[in-house]
């Protein structure tokens, strides 16, 4: 009898492991993510890697872009009560495009087998990437799915007053990446060190006068990637103002995306192109 009661009590567990449909150990929904109902996390990870997105069509065949940045990989699995109340392939693509948009975020590109989806931040951008994993013949009940978030940080600048001047005077100009909220020229508390990096360099050298021009990707019209090339300049500019710096030794100019630095077909070399230059006058 006690061997029948302990075969019963370790055929009860062995199935509780089974079909234990509780999120895998280590794993939970990215913060920008909403979790679907009906599915459970069965595996997850995260390291820094590249990876291949679609972004869209052209002669019938996918164009795909690599990125690099920190990648998180989600898998998502249905859980055993939930069958016949499984959303379709179209409807968590919509779940997920609404949710996203919220937060700044866009479907890029979507088909019956994955969907890519673009948020342009202040301090970095973020691709997520969903690919289905099995569903019933029509796709309207979907088994599984994995979402891949990849974010890449943005450009950031760590430099003293003494590095700027000395580049000034060898080259006659120096690029500082300086973060602005998206689409504005309201500078981000992140990017204030490199403003006073930049007062306290001019404070210690009286006679230099400079430009401040600024610099874009080529992301958006031209007209408007001058516009606002011009007013990040001259926020700037006026930002040195307010820190004592005199007028008359400083001008501002915007070149918009007409004097890449980079490849603006690669993120990162979009956020080398998203500068603001010190020159020399």
């Amino acid at each position: 009898m006690k061997k029948l009661l302990l075969s019963v009590a370790l055929l009860t567990a062995f199935n509780v492991a089974v079909f234990s449909q509780d999120d895998e150990a280590g794993c939970k929904d990215h913060a920008m993510l909403t979790r679907m109902p009906s599915y459970y996390i069965s595996a997850c990870s995260k390291s820094f890697n590249q990876l291949e997105i679609p972004v869209g069509m052209s002669s019938g065949e996918q164009n795909r872009k690599t990125l690099e940045g920190n990648v998180s990989s989600i898998e998502y699995n249905r859980k055993e009560d939930q069958e016949g109340k499984l959303p379709s392939w179209f409807q968590i693509i919509k779940n997920y495009e609404n949710a996203l948009a919220k937060i700044g975020g866009k479907k890029v590109y979507s088909d019956v087998q994955s969907a890519t989806f673009q948020i342009v931040g202040a301090s970095k951008d973020a691709w997520i990437s969903l690919d289905l994993n099995s569903s019933d013949a029509d796709g309207v009940n979907v088994y599984s799915f994995v979402a891949k978030i990849i974010e890449m940080e943005a450009m950031t600048q760590d430099i003293q007053s003494t590095e700027i001047f000395q580049k000034l005077s060898a080259e006659g100009h120096i690029a500082l990446y300086i973060n602005f909220e998206t689409g504005k020229s309201d500078i981000k508390p992140e990017s204030q060190k490199v403003i006073d990096e930049m007062a306290e360099m001019l404070n210690n050298n009286a006679t230099l006068k400079v430009s401040i021009e600024g610099h874009t990707d080529n992301v958006g019209t031209t007209a408007n990637n001058k516009t606002l090339s011009e007013s990040r300049a001259r926020a700037v500019m006026n930002a040195l103002i307010a820190k004592g710096i005199d007028k008359g030794r400083l001008s501002s100019k915007g070149w918009g995306q007409e004097k890449p630095v980079a490849d603006n077909i690669t993120d990162e070399g979009k956020a080398k192109n998203r500068r603001v230059e010190i020159v020399k006058m």
